[in-house]
């Protein structure tokens, strides 16, 4: 019996020593810091769904691995943001998965909130009346006020049912889709649409793959769809850019009470979230959050140069299609390029007009002076 005492002791020490310290954060509006003390049992630790990618690998400092997470540019390491679009309170959230040197995997989710600070003003208050008597009995009826609370949204790609991250790499042309969903206490609360997402080699390249609800080529990246709002599916093929393995998409998600209104697309499809059949011509009224969500997936050639060229031929039909885009809605089709000393470039689609609008000005006074 005391044998057995004592064997429950020390396993009862061993998970206490295993489990480690807490993190610590530190907060700006500019930067969250996390620290991760690895101690106990703790082996490696990093971001979620970004186990290899380097660009966000944790500092070490003495026996503690450091993560500073940029909230200018937090889709670099895909950090989530929801904004309250009501008091324009910012919430910036990620999770850290440490695992163990007995095989455990603990996850700790560390989250920042900014606030808008207002400045706080006095009225002036007007002096009671001299006949004003204030009531023997006061008639005082029960108010009770109850808080939705904040949305919490998780996207993740899957392949045959199973997850596909940041950490295993798919085949080009590979059959997948993409979940975006809210979390179990947020679900019977609100609903979701997908306004905008863009797609990018994370730094030169950018080009948009849903505007305004609707898919830009349903062929490569289909229209969000839902059967109750609080989950949205979008089938794709994988796809990547010449210079990297990694694709990073960056999502902007409405969360809107009880439901989102769909989206009615160009070619007859109702994209969303919305739980209901029936889509209105106005802009919703119950919009309340605004949700900024990153995700990546690794994708690589396994043999065949066929395959590389059909993908790169859907690339450069999405290009056009982004073009044409910014030729009817004023939008930037490739949002982002840098040139050999890395200067940023805007590309639009009316940039050619301008130049060759300059041209002819160039031709006429020439032909003016030398007449």
């Amino acid at each position: 019996m005391a044998l057995y005492t004592l064997m429950l002791c020390l396993c009862f020490l061993h998970m206490a020593a295993a489990k480690g310290t807490e993190a610590q954060i530190e907060c700006t509006p500019e930067y969250m810091k996390v620290t991760v003390p690895m101690d106990g049992d703790r082996k490696i630790s990093y971001l979620d769904q970004l186990k290899d990618y380097s660009p966000c690998q944790p500092v070490m400092e003495g026996s503690a691995a450091s993560y500073m997470l940029d909230l200018q540019d937090y889709h670099k390491c895909a950090v989530t943001k929801v904004l309250n679009k009501i008091t324009g309170k910012r919430t910036y959230y990620h999770k850290i998965v440490i695992e163990t040197l007995s095989g455990g995997r603990e996850t700790v989710t560390v989250r920042c909130v900014v606030t808008n600070k207002r400045a706080i003003t006095r009225r002036a208050v007007e002096p009671f009346p001299l006949d004003f008597s204030e009531p023997d009995v006061l008639d005082i009826t029960r108010y009770e006020e109850g808080r939705a609370p904040e949305p919490i949204l998780g996207a993740i790609v899957r392949q045959n049912g199973k997850q596909v991250s940041g950490e295993i790499s798919v085949s080009p042309g590979t059959p997948l889709s993409m979940e975006i969903f809210l979390d179990n206490s947020s679900a019977p609360v609100y609903g979701l649409l997908v306004n905008y997402m863009h797609v990018t080699d994370t730094g030169k390249q950018q080009e948009t793959i849903i505007f305004n609800g609707c898919s830009i080529d349903p062929y490569l990246f289909d229209n969000f769809m839902t059967k109750d709002g609080d989950n949205l599916t979008a089938n794709f093929k994988a796809f990547k850019f010449p210079d990297t393995t990694y694709v990073q998409f960056k999502g902007t998600v409405t969360v809107c009470l009880d439901k989102c209104q769909g989206v009615q697309c160009s070619n007859g499809v109702t994209a969303y979230g919305r739980k209901r059949r029936a889509v209105a011509s106005s802009a919703d009224a119950n919009k309340v959050y605004e949700v900024s969500l990153t995700t990546f997936i690794k994708v690589d050639y396994v043999d065949g140069n066929r395959e590389a060229e059909d993908i790169y031929a859907l690339l450069k039909k999405l290009k056009v299609a982004n073009q044409l885009l910014g030729d009817t809605d004023g939008t930037p089709a490739t949002v982002a390029e840098h040139t050999q000393d890395n200067k940023l470039v805007i590309q639009t689609a009316g940039s050619n007009i301008n130049k060759y609008s300059v041209l002819l000005i160039f031709i006429s006074l020439a032909l003016l002076i030398f007449k």
